[in-house]
């Protein structure tokens, strides 16, 4: 059995622009269910801890058609998160970051997101990101100063796909700063679930639709571990 850490935003309000965000019901479900299906074992932490705030557009028809998501979170089974300052990063083998634009706001220059990171990686383990998740793997610096994803190949949610005017109130484009430092790759997006391994120890998915994805490339990277 491994241990896995997902990493949630706990939110974020723009009431300037009466927006608010954070992470997507579908990238931290799809891939808990497979995980735990498999029988790994699937713990849960946010910047502030606690219940964090879930991207509610997460759980309209277009994006969970069976409500699948919608009752897993009203099960509570994201109600409690662990503050990332607490976690001991030596006790996972696998940290998932999930997506939601939340992920933008409080995870992309985390500090205590990044360390964890770090160790995992050193430790052998598995780092996952899907979506607006990759943000903080851009910040995430190794011993010579450079990103873990520096001229690596990786994925992440493309400018095109955008919710309209969007990009002019987040504080980054994603796609953009992927651009500066990796190999980019959107896929094909008349395609469902797009997912890259960079290397043995680092995948990255585009977009929502790509969550089961996520969780299949994790499951069989761990049963080949085995």
């Amino acid at each position: 059995m491994a241990k896995v850490l997902a990493v949630l935003s706990s939110g974020y309000k723009d009431e300037k622009n009466e927006y608010e965000t954070g992470w997507w019901g579908e990238e931290l479900f799809a891939p808990l269910q497979a995980l735990e299906k498999a029988g790994h074992q699937v713990d849960l932490a946010s910047p502030q801890g606690g219940k964090p705030t879930v991207d509610k557009v997460s759980f309209l028809p277009e994006y969970d058609p069976e409500g699948t998501y919608k009752a897993l979170y009203e099960s509570g089974r994201a109600d409690e998160t662990k503050k990332l300052s607490d976690i001991n990063p030596s006790d996972y083998d696998v940290v998932l970051i999930v997506g939601g634009h939340g992920a933008m706001y409080d995870l992309a220059k985390n500090d205590h997101l990044h360390s964890i990171i770090n160790s995992v990686y050193d430790n052998g383990g598995i780092v996952a990101a899907e979506c607006h998740g990759p943000a903080p793997l851009i910040w995430t610096l190794r011993p010579d100063g450079k990103s873990i994803i520096a001229g690596k190949e990786v994925t992440g949610y493309p400018n095109e796909i955008e919710p309209e005017g969007l990009l002019d109130i987040l504080p980054f484009s994603l796609e953009n700063e992927l651009t500066k430092i990796a190999i980019y790759d959107k896929g094909d997006l008349s395609k469902k679930g797009h997912a890259v391994w960079a290397e043995e120890q680092i995948v990255t998915s585009r977009d929502p639709f790509s969550s089961e994805l996520m969780g299949e490339e994790l499951v069989k990277a761990l049963e080949k571990r085995k």
